[in-house]
């Protein structure tokens, strides 16, 4: 198992639409697994394949909190969700590994049902997902759409962190110039 550098706002890996994995190999297993243990390492409850540089369908999920529950984390290839019959919106401040130190407030859904390939390519189907799992799923697979939360933030939540997200960009700009 490896820790893999997480991919920081600025790089364009994160903007592109990720391509549909059309066979679940033995190295796409190992990666998954390596994604999860760069989740934990983070820490965070989520992490997306183009956020470590790969534009697969790919995600890993874990909303325990870590020592008070046991851990249950989810690998799902080729995620697809849509919003639950009779869900709500809900405001939640959210946050990302490859946006750190930002939080803002985001309206999605309250209650989703996902379709996925699981880690032995068998097809899952979970419906009232709800809570942080339902908002995990919609953030995840954003990232896979080339889709950031900041994205989805009000004007004025905008205006009061764009300075921050200029100067990530950049920095990170610069980083990969040097590469």
């Amino acid at each position: 198992m490896a820790i893999l550098p997480i991919r920081i706002y600025g790089d364009p890996v994160l903007r592109k639409k990720s391509e549909p994995i059309t066979e679940i190999t033995p190295e796409l297993r190992q990666l998954a697994k390596d994604m999860l243990e760069t989740m934990y390492d983070a820490p965070g409850c989520g992490l997306a394949a183009p956020q470590i540089g790969r534009n697969i369908r790919l995600v890993v999920i874990d909303t325990a909190i870590p020592g008070e529950e046991d851990p249950r984390p989810y690998i799902m290839f080729n995620p697809e969700w849509e919003p639950e019959q009779g869900a709500k919106p809900v405001d939640y401040d959210e946050g990302c590994l490859s946006l750190p130190e930002i939080f803002c407030n985001v309206v999605r859904p309250d209650k989703v049902c996902v379709r996925f390939f699981d880690i032995n390519g068998e097809p899952q189907e979970i419906h009232d997902c709800e809570g942080l799992f339902a908002r995990c799923i919609q953030h995840e697979t954003d990232h896979l759409n080339g889709d950031l939360f900041v994205d989805k933030i009000s004007q004025a939540d905008r205006t009061l962190n764009q300075s921050k997200l200029r100067k990530m960009a950049k920095e990170t700009q610069s980083k990969l110039k040097k590469r």
